[in-house]
């Protein structure tokens, strides 16, 4: 349990903390700071993070960068068309007593037994193999043989996807995709940054980055993100923001109601203000505000909102409506 005095001293430490992680990270990263932003901000509300990009962005090494900036337990899932469900969550396996002949059961816990998992291409398994993570991302347990077994806290997964490859991959369900708090999209670096990363990345071998947070010490700073206030206006501005995703609801504008399939859940406000908690705490700031909800909309509605075939044969993504819904939805 977090203590008023370890809280202020999280809180008193939090601005040198932010520093020492962003420079570990970027001792193997370059650029890509609004992305690692994101991906902390997930880690501080006690989320879970779907990084989307094209292959060779470092998504990957991302992800590894950040579990390595923490002193947690770390599991790689790569995920396969072969993979199976016990692959992930674990199975029960027979033993035999040398002695005596008798058999039992015992379990044999998977890699998602971890505290940091990364679920790999997650969109390249089965919906089967996606769904055995559910009830761990959800509940933060695990069910196996009728026995229900808990995960340690803290604990995040922490997925990418390739959203260009059609064939041999399985796009993510809405119900699970409505178990990422946010969903950062990783995009090409600039020029300077990309020659950057192509002269570090080509020479001599590169410092690895070092651990800066430890269990204990992220769970101080998830109970400060929900010490956060978020007044009543920004709450309000949120909830506001994602009812206009929804067709048929009062106040959808008929432009949208046709260009949306499916719009966002209770899940989303939920997302929108939590972040926004986290992103004014990780900048110093004291509440959250309208400002912080619309820099976290994208990220924490893009993957619960579905266009419409209309949308799509007009060209339009996600992040278009999205945009359209920010400029009508008055703050």
């Amino acid at each position: 349990m977090t203590t008023d005095t370890a809280a202020q001293e999280a809180l008193d430490k939090l601005s040198e903390t932010r520093e020492r992680l962003l420079g570990e990270i970027r001792k193997a990263v370059v650029g890509q700071d609004e992305v690692i932003e994101q991906l902390l901000i997930s880690l501080l509300a006690r989320g879970h993070c779907l990084l989307t990009g094209i292959p060779g962005l470092g998504k990957t090494l991302l992800v590894k960068t950040v579990a390595n900036c923490l002193t947690l337990g770390f599991k790689r899932i790569q995920f396969t068309p072969d993979l199976m469900p016990a692959d992930v969550v674990g199975s029960e396996v027979v033993d035999e007593d040398a002695s005596s002949g008798k058999l039992s059961f015992r379990f044999v816990p998977g890699p998602i037994f971890s505290q940091v998992v990364l679920a790999d291409e997650i969109n390249r398994t089965p919906p089967k193999t996606q769904a055995a993570l559910l009830e761990a991302m959800e509940e933060r347990q695990v069910t196996v043989a009728g026995e229900t077994r808990s995960l340690e806290s803290p604990f995040f997964v922490l997925a990418t996807q390739n959203p260009i490859e059609l064939e041999g991959t399985y796009p993510l369900p809405e119900a699970q995709l409505d178990r990422f708090l946010l969903n950062p999209v990783i995009q090409y670096l600039p020029e300077a940054d990309e020659i950057r990363m192509v002269g570090d990345t080509t020479g001599s071998e590169r410092p690895l980055p070092q651990a800066v947070l430890s269990g204990p010490e992220i769970e101080t700073l998830q109970y400060l993100t929900r010490q956060v206030p978020a007044p009543e206006s920004v709450v309000s501005y949120a909830v506001r923001l994602v009812s206009a995703s929804r067709p048929g609801e009062t106040g959808c504008d008929p432009w949208i109601a046709e260009r949306i399939k499916w719009g966002a859940g209770s899940r989303g406000s939920q997302a929108l203000v939590l972040s926004a908690k986290a992103r004014a705490l990780l900048n110093g700031r004291p509440n959250a505000s309208r400002e912080d909800i619309r820099a976290m909309a994208k990220s924490a509605l893009r993957h619960r909102i579905l266009p419409s075939f209309l949308a799509e044969s007009e060209g339009l993504s996600s992040d278009d409506l999205i945009d359209r819904l920010l400029d009508q939805v008055s703050e």
